[in-house]
This record gives structure tokens, C-alpha cells and sequence, in this order.
């Protein structure tokens, strides 16, 4: 980022600190299409994504005296938008929210490469989104978030082979669904 746009920044996040509204416009108009594209790819339907959004922003602003003006601030607010929405997720779950299915005789640990298939990026979105919740809160931590599986288990409360048998049975379904259109269009 460059100097005159991370002072701007500081400025609009000392002013949503003293709750100013024109503070807050300016940081949820600067950082609400990643924020809201986030929430897209962790719910399964627009108007929980919307719901969710909405109250992240809210404990965002609720929580900005905290931000010490060190690291990145999108880093800051999307750990914020990430922790509502898994406790937004868990909450959806009245049994446990992460099955312990993994079983180190049975399940595949080590990552599988998967032929790459070029698909529209509203269709794969779509396709993740149709995800179970599990394997696609587990995808999207390890494919976008770049967390590691030590990081997802600690944060989802899961062992890491449970991450891994998550994300790669979340590969095989995107895979499964990929190759069907592809093969739908050359039949």
C-alpha cells in the first residue's frame, strides 16, 4: 500500500475509533467487496452471507480501539469476519459441527493433486458454496485464508487429520462436480 493510502487508512480507522460515521463509511466502502466475498464463499445462500456481513462489520467497529496499528488492517478485519462466520456456522449445528471422521488406516492424508479444469468463477463459487458446511469452511481456510492445518484444527477445534480429510474430500466433491459439466459440454 502506498504512503498517502496508509495514512488515509490510519486517519479512517482513528475516526471510526472516536465513532464517526464518516470513518466508518469510508473503511466499509475500502474493504466491503473483499469482506462481503468472504462471507460468500463460507455460507451457503446470499442472505446468510448478508446477515453475517453485516454483524462483522458491526463487532469490526465495536472492536477498532483494539487494532494496535500493526500488521495489516484487512488481515485484522477479515480474522474478525472469518471468526463470525464459523461461530455463525457452528451455530447452524445443533450436533457437532465437525465430524471426527478421519482415520489414519482408511482416509487419505497427504493432498492429492487434481487435474485442473478452467470453469467460471460464479460456477465454482455456486459449487462451493454447495459444499457441506465442514468441508467448505475447511477449504476456504486452507485454499484462500492460506491457513495450514495446524492453524484450522486449532481454530475449528478438530484434529488435523480431520482438516486434511475435510479438504480432500471437499476436492473430490468440486472435482466430481467440475468433470460432470465437462463432461456434459463435450457429450
Amino acid at each position: 500500500m502506498n504512503h498517502f493510502l496508509k495514512d488515509e487508512l490510519e486517519k479512517y480507522i482513528k475516526l471510526c475509533i472516536k465513532n464517526d460515521r464518516e470513518g466508518q463509511l469510508k473503511i466499509y466502502q475500502l474493504f466491503s467487496p473483499v469482506l462481503y466475498g468472504i462471507c460468500l464463499k463460507y455460507m451457503k445462500n446470499e442472505d446468510d452471507a448478508k446477515d453475517v456481513f453485516q454483524e462483522a462489520f458491526v463487532i469490526a467497529f465495536q472492536k477498532i480501539s483494539q487494532y494496535k496499528f500493526e500488521g495489516s488492517f484487512e488481515g485484522w478485519l477479515k480474522r474478525i469476519f472469518i471468526n463470525k462466520l464459523i461461530e455463525t456456522l457452528n451455530k447452524k449445528k445443533k450436533e457437532s459441527f465437525y465430524l471426527d471422521v478421519f482415520d489414519p488406516d482408511t482416509d487419505f492424508i497427504e493432498e492429492e493433486e487434481l487435474e485442473v479444469i478452467p470453469i467460471e468463477q460464479e460456477k465454482l463459487l455456486e459449487y462451493i458454496r454447495d459444499l457441506p458446511d465442514q468441508y467448505r469452511t475447511v477449504f476456504n481456510l486452507y485454499v484462500f485464508e492460506k491457513m495450514k492445518h495446524r492453524e484450522i484444527a486449532e481454530l475449528l477445534k478438530i484434529s488435523e487429520g480431520t482438516s486434511k480429510s475435510n479438504l480432500n474430500r471437499a476436492k473430490h466433491i468440486l472435482q466430481k462436480r467440475i468433470l460432470s459439466i465437462k463432461n456434459f459440454k463435450t457429450a
